[in-house]
């Protein structure tokens, strides 16, 4: 059977992720409303949900469109007239002329985001309790605090918590059904930059919803302003980053994207009428997020519109890490370590497709199996899963790499070299607690 231009584009396409080691979970292809691909990479499946992280922020400014739409706010309304319970003494100027226009463009007074994940538990607070360093409207600074507040701004004025608000007027009249929920901090308020779980079918239902205009659930108007290019972001280190930011989403080189840290993306094409959306962790490839872009706009966008491809539907296997067939295996053993080292390792046993080490967390056991990836229990993590992919690079070389996921997608890689009786330990992570102790080196030896 001849294949059609965009068969042979899609195939492309898989192989580019697979050969740069994209570490795709998922990923849907629409063109003119019409779903041409949907594949997930083992051990994901259709229906079930994913942490969403910055799509999130996208959301949260949906809500806030919709509470202008209705009269409860107005874009040009200060912040700090919403939240006089929660001001300081002395307010500052900066904060003081804040708006949420410039919120939603995240133009605020903030450098950095003013909440610590770790140490506040009201995540709201601290951004009008911290130390604002510039003025407000003037550059463009990536604030997850910001989009915090403004979900907590919908819960002011609406009474509801910023799911329970969306559920009502955008999720259930879209006909989203797989299961969703959004993260909360410690104080048990949404958290608006960052929490959001929902199935990748669900996220392409948001985004075909937002291609259209907003189909008279999401203002037209905002739908429309939220994609032009509200701010400059010349700064940006990533290059699709550059094209500049709307109004909670970013600007791409043909359209626009509800994007989340990792690979989460609901990339928009209005000339020819697609969606891409994927779900993903590539935190642990600093070049990740620009990678997808690039396979996409490069070996799937020129041909769409242009195929007459029909749907397919496609379950893959994991990507894993290759070993050399050839390469000598370390031998079984324990081995100790220095007591001062930076992954705070002090013994590491290795077994047959297992290595068990001793950390800050404890105990920790690591199962794998070279050229394979395997799903297993995050190590030192009782009940979080993950995948972990091996292989034998040279000998004596071992790489191994650790994603979890479950609701907080992060990750670590190790090369472990062992010589002679010693062994030496480098590894590298994604931020998390969960990752806490895998960036830095350690040696030891066997006893």
């Amino acid at each position: 059977m001849r294949q059609t231009g965009l068969e042979k584009r899609t195939e492309a396409f898989l192989r580019r992720v697979a050969r740069e080691s994209i570490n795709l979970h998922g990923w849907v292809l629409t063109v003119d409303g019409e779903e041409k691909v949907s594949a997930y990479y083992d051990p994901f499946r259709e229906g079930e949900p994913h942490r969403m992280y910055s799509v999130s922020k996208t959301l949260v400014g949906c809500a806030v469109g919709m509470l202008a739409e209705a009269g409860r706010l107005r874009l040009e309304d200060r912040i700090v007239t919403f939240f006089p319970d929660l001001l300081p003494e002395r307010v500052s100027p900066w904060l003081e002329r804040l708006t949420l226009r410039d919120m939603l463009r995240m133009a605020t007074c903030y450098r950095v985001t003013a909440y610590q994940e770790t140490v506040d538990e009201d995540w709201t607070r601290p951004f009008f309790t911290g130390k604002p360093d510039h003025e407000p409207g003037t550059v463009f600074n990536y604030d997850t605090g910001c989009s915090q507040v403004l979900a907590s701004l919908v819960k002011r004025l609406s009474g509801q918590e910023v799911i329970d608000f969306l559920e009502e007027r955008l999720f259930t009249p879209l006909g989203c059904e797989d299961r969703r929920y959004w993260l909360r901090d410690p104080s048990g308020q949404c958290t608006g930059g960052t929490g959001l779980c929902m199935s990748l079918r669900d996220l392409n239902r948001v985004a075909l919803c937002l291609s259209r205009g907003g189909d008279g659930l999401i203002p037209a108007w905002y739908v429309a302003e939220m994609q032009k290019k509200q701010i400059d972001t010349p700064l940006q280190g990533n290059e699709e980053e550059q094209y500049g930011y709307g109004w909670q989403c970013w600007r791409t080189r043909a359209g626009w994207v509800l994007y989340g840290m990792g690979g989460q993306l609901a990339v928009i094409c209005p000339e020819k009428r697609a969606v891409l959306c994927t779900i993903a962790d590539v935190r642990l490839d600093p070049c990740g997020m620009q990678r997808i872009y690039d396979a996409f706009f490069e070996e799937l966008y020129p041909w769409l519109g242009e195929e007459d491809m029909a749907p397919v539907r496609l379950q893959l296997p994991a990507p894993c890490l290759q070993s050399l067939p050839e390469a000598r295996r370390a031998p079984e053993g324990r081995y100790a370590f220095e007591k001062e080292n930076d992954l705070g390792w002090t013994e590491l046993r290795v077994e047959e497709g297992c290595l068990r080490y001793r950390n800050r967390r404890g105990a920790c056991e690591l199962p794998f199996r070279a050229g394979e990836t395997v799903t297993a229990a995050y190590p030192g993590w009782p009940g979080e899963p993950a995948t972990v992919s091996a292989g034998w690079f040279t000998d004596g070389g071992l790489r191994i790499r650790c994603h979890a996921i479950g609701d907080y997608p992060c990750g670590f890689e190790m090369v472990l070299y062992f010589t002679g009786d010693g062994v030496t330990v480098q590894a590298r992570r994604s931020w998390d607690p969960r990752t806490d102790g895998y960036e830095g080196v350690a040696s030891g030896r066997r006893v």
